[in-house]
């Protein structure tokens, strides 16, 4: 019964880390990814829809991202989209595909981008605290209906403090890999 309580909480702290590193992959870095315009949402026909899946999406160098789009009557919407995302540049449509140039980033960028990251993994420490209240909940309510001892439950309370303190741990050690990597020139 315990155990099966250790390993939820341990499922969903992993999720909790997932979704950091999901969150973290749309920063960016010295060098431009695709993953900034990820959660680009176009006007697909009346249906918002993901900027992959109207066209290829590629990272050209260390600056530029160019999209393809597969019908060309989608070129207008997409660079209206990439505008409203706000990410920082303006789309260049040249008539059959869009560039975006990235200028290098200021030390100022790096440091605002940084205190995202620390945003993001002190949002991400709050959701683990939140699963550790729910699995000491758990705990407290099965010792109440006298199914594990007063003993027992101690002891689960401080093993799911453990497993709380090794994600937190891990979240930390995300953010310091992040940190370094946005920072470095």
């Amino acid at each position: 019964m315990l155990n099966d309580i250790y390993d939820e909480t341990s499922s969903h702290m992993n999720k909790s880390i997932d979704a950091l590193k999901r969150d973290f992959s749309t920063l960016r870095t010295g060098r431009v990814t695709t993953n900034i315009v990820d959660n680009i949402k176009v006007d697909y026909y009346g249906t918002p829809t993901a900027l992959s899946q109207v066209g290829n999406v590629i990272a050209l160098d260390a600056t530029t991202i160019a999209i393809n789009p597969w019908e060309k009557a989608m070129l207008n919407p997409i660079t209206k989209a990439i505008q409203e995302a706000n990410i920082g540049v303006n789309p260049n449509n040249d008539g059959s595909v869009i560039k975006l140039f990235f200028p290098p980033m200021t030390v100022e960028q790096r440091n605002e981008i940084v205190k995202q990251a620390k945003a993001m993994g002190e949002k991400a420490k709050v959701a683990v605290r939140n699963i550790r209240k729910d699995s000491n909940d758990k705990v407290k309510k099965i010792e109440k209906d006298k199914a594990v001892s007063e003993d027992e439950a101690k002891k689960a309370l401080d093993q799911i403090q453990k497993i709380t303190d090794d994600f937190v741990a891990k979240i930390e050690e995300a953010l310091k890999v992040k940190e370094a990597d946005i920072l470095k020139v």
